[in-house]
């Protein structure tokens, strides 16, 4: 059963859609109402949401950054946009960010149900497990291999600087498809478990994996995302990313947040349905086919230094002050430097938690590295999902003044950084197990 979370200003539509969903006989388990981007958010974080309905115009935080953040919460989290204007660049917008729809109001009730019904169908598709992949063998397999020639040339723009001057190497890549100007790679390191380990006279199970893999990576990228993806080692893949002038120009889109999702939807989905666990290195954005070498060393050194984490997988070169260090940095110099990192967004969040629409983003900004690396990092240092600690000082405050003070549940909902009380009832219920009205008698 599906989980269901609808967002939108006006309880009416929230209300309205609710009962259509509860009468529509589709596999639904709960459905869960917002009424703002910020408190959308906090059901992303707590709760198992598979699909997100959301408006697109909504105060402090539109449809498109509640649809971006919730993606980078929870990558697999599908969304249906709606919307009382058809914007054509709205559209655009979301369905570059992988809305399965885009609905015009007034809804059509029939039209809604088919949106959200498809939408659940595409989740319950079945995929193909590894061992399906395997038992079928190579002459049924559907996947269609880059060509030899292709894959050759690509890797050649990567790996080999030095062949060709700058004219000869853009001639190459515009070949290849890829006019840019501005790129990015991403490289795949397939990791095969013991009990999956194929033995020598089994390459073609590993042939196979890989196929699998990279049928994974062209299903996530297709119709979203301008990439060529290829081979480059035997369990090995790379994918170089472009955007012309207008894409990388387009307001409330950050890239490096997309790159990002597109990073932990891959090792999410390899995971999941191949049982492999990966590590994805994630390059910077750089104008200019002659950079593509650069950027295919940027994404190696992310998966290098990756290899330090055993629990976490994708990692953004950016997120990493390498310019700070003449070589390599030591295992201990990573260690001060993630230190300093949670130290400095602890700080940040103990000065700023009673902020309302305080996001995850803002403490990441503070600190100059990507909102994922963040949580992770604090998460590993604290002990605390780091929306967990924003939460656990919120509650600890509104107890005390529950408990201490005669203020209204509103007042204390404005004073820890709650726009709605009903939502701040929630939260605190589910975190002491009583109500504030409970706690105070």
């Amino acid at each position: 059963m599906y989980n269901i979370l609808v967002v939108d200003d006006e309880p009416l539509i929230c209300k309205g859609l609710s009962g259509l969903l509860t009468a529509s006989g589709l596999d639904i388990g709960q459905i869960y109402t917002a009424y703002n981007g910020h408190e959308a958010l906090d059901y992303v974080r707590m709760e198992d949401i598979d699909l997100l309905v959301t408006d697109i115009q909504m105060g402090e935080m539109n449809g498109i950054e509640l649809m971006q953040q919730a993606k980078l919460i929870k990558p697999w989290v599908q969304t249906i946009i709606i919307s009382a204007h058809e914007t054509f660049q709205y559209a655009q917008m979301a369905i570059r960010l992988g809305a399965k729809d885009y609905l015009i109001k007034p809804l059509n009730s029939e039209q809604f149900l088919d949106s959200v019904r498809n939408a659940l169908l595409k989740m319950d598709k079945p995929v193909p497990q590894a061992e399906e992949w395997l038992s079928r063998g190579a002459e049924q397999f559907r996947m269609v291999e880059p060509l030899p020639d292709s894959g050759e040339r690509l890797s050649r723009l990567l790996h080999n600087p030095a062949e060709g001057d700058e004219e000869q190497r853009f001639i190459e890549a515009e070949q290849l498809g890829l006019a840019g100007p501005y790129f990015s790679v991403i490289k795949i390191k397939l990791a095969i478990p013991a009990e999956k380990e194929p033995s020598p006279d089994q390459e073609e199970d590993t042939r196979l994996f890989r196929y699998a893999a990279l049928n994974i990576v062209n299903e996530l990228l297709h119709q979203e995302w301008r990439a060529a993806s290829f081979y480059t080692e035997s369990l090995e893949m790379a994918l170089i990313l472009q955007w012309n002038e207008a894409e990388y120009a387009e307001p409330n889109l950050n890239k490096i947040n997309q790159l990002e999702m597109l990073g932990r939807s891959l090792h999410h989905h390899i995971h999941k349905y191949l049982g492999l666990l990966c590590t994805v290195g994630i390059s910077q954005i750089l104008k200019g086919a002659g950079f593509l070498d650069v950027l295919s060393r940027q994404a190696d050194k992310a998966m290098l230094w990756g290899g330090g984490h055993g629990d976490y997988h994708v990692f953004y070169y950016g997120d990493f002050n390498w310019h700070n260090y003449a070589q390599d940095p030591s295992t201990e110099e990573l260690t001060t430097q993630s230190n300093r990192i949670v130290e400095s967004a602890k700080k940040y969040i103990e000065e700023n938690y009673r902020q309302k629409g305080l996001t995850i983003h803002e403490v990441a900004r503070s600190n100059h590295v990507s909102p994922n690396y963040l949580s992770y990092l604090f998460k590993k240092n604290t002990g605390y999902n780091l929306w967990e600690y924003v939460i656990k000082l919120r509650m600890e405050e509104s107890k005390a003044l529950i408990l201490n003070t005669d203020l209204r549940r509103y007042e204390i909902a404005e004073r820890v950084g709650y726009e709605s009380p009903e939502h701040f009832s929630k939260i605190f219920k589910k975190y002491f197990g009583v109500s504030p009205t409970e706690l105070k008698k």
